[in-house]
């Protein structure tokens, strides 16, 4: 019989981040299957138009697109929010790096 290991005590379960934008909870896919494809997508040094919607399709869900689109951002505004949800995930303050 091959070896089993059970390791469900050394992960989290937490469920997915949100973003809050005017008052509201956008939740960010968080799932490292998402993120893996995202950070693939965004690995270029200048992602362009197609790297982002592709980025926001895969990280948020449709609840959250729906608020989005209530918000009428513009296209500067929505990289600012494709941006920091990758940071929110990865970790990394990506506001920080634009002072």
């Amino acid at each position: 019989m091959a070896k089993v290991v059970d390791i469900t005590d050394k992960l989290t379960f937490e469920g997915n981040p949100s973003l809050m934008i005017k008052g509201k909870k956008l939740e960010v896919n968080a799932d490292a299957p998402t993120m893996l494809k995202v950070m693939g997508v965004m690995g270029a040094k200048d992602p362009g138009v197609n790297e982002i919607l592709k980025t926001y399709d895969m990280m948020f869900p449709e609840k959250s697109k729906k608020e989005i689109e209530k918000l009428g951002l513009n296209f500067n505004d929505l990289i600012v929010v494709v941006q920091e949800a990758v940071g929110l995930i990865t970790g990394e303050d990506i506001s920080q790096g634009e002072q």
